[in-house]
């Protein structure tokens, strides 16, 4: 095994017309204890890498490899580490470690866990040809599919299905989802497999279609009004100005649950016509690992059509810079290594 690697850094959060990763060598991290070294075969691009990229999350370290989207095979196996064998296909997610003993992790909310870290803010992420992760916070993913479909799966999926959940959607109920991305397109479709009618709002045309595309009732603007009251609404754009929007468009006991990490601030709420009703705002806080196996179990059995747009290793860059822009149609994925 190479003693180096390449791998891309956050060198100053910016706006994207600065191009704030820088492509660098440094040397393939040693596995822990209880982890396993992990060979980056692809690595999705999430919004939250740009968010840390344009500043809007505020770096834990100088020089983070961001990606927390991971598809690769063990490498090698630190001390402890003795779940998976070396060459088994994994997945490393967002979530990197919890305690397990604070009283959120004791009553299966580690996802609040206050001493929680994250892969590509916390620790060193999947923009990079080898990558750690505590065994037990991987998952171990199917042979049967292409790497570049399962990666989107590890973020964009579990993160939409916990903010499904949230959104607590009854049976074949009337679902809004505001903006129409990565993970947006991922959970229309579980929704759908489960009896819902999805509208969907978003200002992207490409969007709009790939949406009707999968199924959804209707696509329309992003602040357009949906064809139908809405018994529960996602949303996925981290765009303030939306809440009031999709709060508007709620039938009477709907929930709106923001899925985001980050979100631009929410203009002043008008109590009779946006929350009366009892209508209800919820926020998304990462995820359990319970949600993640939960998820994957869902799409091995109902497999997802999910729609990438791939990027040479080269290009990591670019592709945040067309994130940023509005320019990917799905989820953007960077191939890094065989």
């Amino acid at each position: 095994m190479a003693e180096t690697m390449t791998a891309w850094v956050v060198r100053h959060p910016g706006p994207m017309d600065t191009r704030p990763l820088q492509r660098v060598r440094m040397p393939v991290p040693e596995p822990g204890p209880g982890e396993v070294l992990v060979r980056v075969e692809v690595c999705a691009v999430c919004r939250t890498d740009l968010h840390l990229a344009e500043g809007d999350l505020p770096p834990k370290h100088p020089g983070t490899v961001p990606g927390h989207e991971v598809v690769g095979r063990v490498a090698a196996r630190g001390i402890d580490a003795n779940r998976l064998e070396v060459g088994t296909r994994v997945g490393v997610a967002w979530l990197h470690f919890t305690c397990g003993e604070c009283r959120y992790c004791l009553r299966g909310a580690e996802n609040l866990c206050p001493n929680a870290e994250y892969t590509g803010w916390d620790v060193n992420g999947g923009y990079a040809e080898y990558t750690t992760a505590l065994e037990d916070y991987v998952y171990e993913l199917p042979e049967d599919r292409p790497a570049e479909q399962l990666a989107p799966l590890l973020c964009a999926g579990i993160i939409g299905y916990r903010a499904l959940a949230r959104a607590e959607l009854p049976t074949r109920g009337r679902l809004g989802i505001y903006g129409f991305g990565a993970s947006a397109h991922l959970i229309a479709q579980v929704a759908i497999t489960q009896g819902a009618t999805v509208h969907v709002l978003t200002r992207s045309e490409k969007a709009q279609e790939l949406a009707l595309d999968l199924g959804a009732a209707s696509a329309a603007g992003s602040h357009d009004a949906p064809p139908e009251p809405l018994d529960a609404a996602i949303l996925f754009a981290p765009v303030g100005d939306l809440v009031p929007v999709a709060l508007g468009a709620l039938d009477r006991g709907g929930t709106l649950a923001v899925a985001g990490i980050h979100l631009t601030d929410i203009p002043e709420l008008n109590y009779e016509g946006h929350l009366f009703y009892e209508r209800t705002l919820r926020s998304v806080t990462a995820n359990t690992r319970n949600d993640g196996r939960t998820f994957l179990s869902i799409a091995t059995l109902h497999p997802l059509e999910v729609t990438t747009t791939p990027y040479p290793f080269d290009q990591a860059d670019q592709a945040l810079a067309d994130l940023a822009a509005d320019r990917v149609t799905g989820a953007a994925v960077l191939h890094i290594g065989g």
